[in-house]
This record gives C-alpha cells, structure tokens and sequence, in this order.
C-alpha cells in the first residue's frame, strides 16, 4: 500500500475518527486493557494511532505513552485529546509500522488498533515490535479479521481462501487505503514465527453503523450503492457480515481479533 494514501485517507479523516464512537470506546478497547493489565512503571508505545484513543487509554495506567502514526492530521488530534484529558505523559512521535524509529528493548507494551489492515508488511510490523520491546514485554493487538476454517468449519480450503478474499475486496471498495485484513490463524502463525509466546487470543462482535462507517471514508454515492449491492447480494457476506436494520439504521457486524503475546523473558 502506497504510504501517502494512507496519509490523504486518514488526513482528510481525522477529525471523523477523533469522534468515531467504534475507535474511541468500541468494546475491543476496554477488554484489550482488562486483559494486558499494565503496571504502573511501563513505558508503552501505541503503533498507528489514529486519533489516540488507544494510546490515551493506557494512558492513567502506565508511566509513559507514545502515540505514534504516519499521518500529521491524526497525531495532532492524538495530542489536542491527550491535551483535553490532562494526559501530560502521552507523547507523539510520527513513525511507521514496519520502520520504527526507536531503540532496541525501549518499550514494556507495544499495541496497535483497528489498524494493522493497512500495513503493507504485517511480518515487519510484528518483527519490529519484538525488537523494541523488552524481554518479558507485552505486544497487544486488535484488528479485524478475515475468515479461517475455524470461522467456517464446513467450507472447503478453496471457499475459505475465496470468502476472505471476498471480505478483503469489500473492505478495500469502501477504502482503497486497506490492504488485507488477515486472518485470526495468520496472525497466530506470525507472531510464533517472530518468536512471541501468545498470551491470549479471542474474537469478538463489532456491530458497525453502515452510514457513518461510509462517511468517514467519504464514499461517493456511486461506491456506496456498490457496497449495499456487495454487501446484500454476496451470499458469503450477508453470511459472515450479517446485515440488518436497527431502529431505522442499517448495520452489520464485523469480527475484531484481540490478541496479547509477550516476548519471552
């Protein structure tokens, strides 16, 4: 994925995400602290962090919080909400995912949010947080996730591969920024690769409001009706989706990842 379209996507977008109720208090946010339970004397970096919602989270409980992006817009909404809450120990830093420009074992926590989709180098973003986290330091993940076989047990391996590239295409109509959404097993495979032990893993609903979830994007009319059409006339994704009206409003529901590995001691 080109870097600087993630930049003008998410530049054009920030102010949309500051105030996105699924970024800033989705469900994933309050498990994915519940379940790293940080310490107080931890120095943590959040990895494309948006709007710093996840950053400002750990925030109260950590010494120290880097909120790092490769976009200007998102970091100085970052620090105008850490500013607005009192959060004097969150800082900004541009960086990116795959090239981090930090030293080796400098972090107890590294997390990343609804996020790592548009990383054009998962495996580089994964090695990277291994390197600048301590031994015995905690890597803390969410993202949505393509379907597996454990998603779909009675697909063959073909309609497996065919179901997440559907999902994938979707995702990448709505915003060209996207570059894969990988699955819950792809990134369990990866993170025992780089050598993280997995701590925890599970996978949740996110229910997604249609409108607002195309708006922030600033999807035209023209791509809007080609995802209703997508989304309603696919038989895979009105299975894995599931879209419906809620009082008036047309949602759907995504599956979202939480994972925490720790590098070993």
């Amino acid at each position: 994925m080109n870097q600087s379209l993630v930049q003008k996507k998410f530049g054009e977008a920030a102010s949309d995400y500051a105030a996105s109720v699924v970024h800033a208090s989705g469900p994933s946010l309050c498990r994915l602290v519940d379940l790293v339970a940080p310490l107080r004397h931890w120095r943590a970096l959040d990895v494309a962090t948006g709007a710093g919602h996840t950053a400002l989270a750990f925030a109260p409980a950590v010494d120290r919080v880097v909120a790092s992006d490769i976009t200007d817009e998102m970091l100085a909404e970052a620090a105008k909400l850490a500013a607005a809450r009192g959060l004097a120990n969150v800082e900004t830093a541009k960086a990116e995912a795959g090239s981090l420009p930090f030293a080796d074992a400098s972090f107890d926590l590294v997390t990343c949010r609804l996020a790592a989709h548009h990383f054009p180098d998962p495996a580089a973003f994964v090695a990277e947080s291994f390197r600048v986290l301590r031994p015995g330091g905690v890597f803390a993940l969410v993202d949505n996730v393509s379907p597996d076989a454990s998603m779909l047990p009675l697909a063959t391996s073909a309609e497996v591969l065919d179901a997440a590239r559907t999902f994938n295409t979707y995702e990448k109509t709505r915003d060209p920024s996207h570059a894969r959404a990988l699955s819950l097993s792809e990134w369990h495979a990866l993170l025992e690769t780089t050598g993280f032990a997995l701590a925890s893993s599970e996978v949740i609903d996110q229910h997604i409001a249609f409108r607002p979830w195309a708006e922030r994007m600033r999807c035209s009319p023209e791509t809007v009706e080609v995802l209703k059409s997508m989304l309603h006339g696919d038989t895979f994704l009105r299975t894995f989706l599931r879209p419906r009206e809620e009082n008036g409003e047309a949602m759907f529901t995504l599956q979202e990842a939480i994972i925490v590995a720790r590098k070993p001691s």
